[in-house]
């Protein structure tokens, strides 16, 4: 083989391995392909996280605005409203309004149900106040509505805002619920303060505190026992926590009550036993993407007299919403 073969080889082969260096290099890895496939799914309407709720209510009204306005519409409106856990009471005052707007035609009357059931949220403070410093949100509420995953969700809002957060775990009632709390604190990078299965529940919530000073933490977050709202020794307890902390703070800044919107009307119950026992003065409507029922927001509200503050609409950390009266309205009229 002469000089010029030689060469034209050595070219050649020189030539394929930058091909193939070139492909490998650019060739996603499997943990690359992992991450990539990890990353959350593009942002999707409030419409279509509240699917259930406005299918129910939506779907219904749709057929009911292209009849006429007589009594039949007016009765199946209020039915309409009831059925999607709107509450009787509600329903009733509704209904009323958008009969008093006299509405000319289906349309109008629709544009005045919307208005009717904005302007119905619409006024109370929704807002996270923050008065003293370390501030404190005390956490109430049953058994599985997702108050230890709602806790986690508010503290990741509180960190993108630039709070520095305490958890502490005073649902001593269940070893689990610690546990859960404390890998929630691991992954948000927080500091978690808790207690052994059957500790005080009110010195868990004295020692968050304590440590909240020490470490400079501006912001402390207590969990609670999952007590029912029936269960006079666990609202005790409560009531306890609640002292212990008005002693320690001065004043509670936020007392959130926790409520599976799953439970429609069930959940009033709840609220006004949890009313009378801590000074509960927001709410939490977890699972809100999972049930028909979203309608309980108008009926919580009007009967207890406490502000829906967030919503939950999904299982990431960022599904947490700030409740928005007009936008949660025209989610499930759309």
């Amino acid at each position: 083989m002469n000089n010029a073969a030689i060469i034209g080889v050595v070219v050649a082969s020189v030539l394929l391995l930058v091909v193939l260096g070139i492909f490998f290099v650019r060739r996603p890895s499997r943990e690359e392909t992992s991450l990539v496939a990890d990353r959350p799914p593009p942002a999707v309407s409030l419409g279509s996280r509240l699917a259930k709720s406005r299918n129910a209510l939506s779907g219904r009204l749709s057929g009911l605005f292209g009849g006429p306005l007589n009594e039949a519409f007016w009765d199946q409106l209020e039915e309409t409203l009831i059925a999607a856990d709107v509450g009787p009471v509600t329903s009733a005052r509704i209904v009323n309004s958008v009969r008093d707007a006299k509405p000319v035609d289906g349309q109008a009357a629709r544009t005045s149900l919307r208005d009717e059931m904005v302007a119905g949220l619409s006024g109370p403070d929704r807002a996270l106040h923050m008065t003293t410093n370390p501030s404190v949100i005390l956490v109430v509420g049953v058994n599985g509505t997702g108050k230890t995953t709602s806790i986690a969700k508010l503290a990741r809002r509180l960190q993108h805002d630039d709070h520095r957060v305490v958890l502490g775990a005073a649902d001593t009632f269940r070893a689990g619920a610690i546990d859960q709390l404390r890998m929630w604190a691991n992954r948000l990078g927080v500091e978690f303060v808790g207690a052994e299965t059957g500790a005080d529940p009110a010195s868990v919530a004295y020692r968050a505190m304590e440590r909240a000073r020490a470490i400079g933490a501006d912001v402390v977050i207590v969990d609670t026992a999952g007590r029912l709202h029936n269960n006079k020794n666990l609202m005790e307890e409560l009531a306890k926590v609640v002292r212990v902390l008005e002693r320690e703070a001065g004043v509670i800044d936020n007392v959130m009550l926790v409520v599976d919107a799953t439970t429609g009307q069930n959940g009033i119950v709840q609220a006004e036993a949890f009313v009378g026992v801590a000074p509960v003065n927001g709410i939490i409507l977890t699972k809100m993407d999972g049930t028909a029922k979203g309608g309980v927001v108008a009926a919580i509200e009007h009967e207890t007299q406490v502000p829906v503050r967030f919503i939950g609409v999904g299982e990431s950390m960022d599904d947490l919403l700030p409740f928005e009266p007009a936008a949660f309205v025209d989610a499930l009229l759309e």
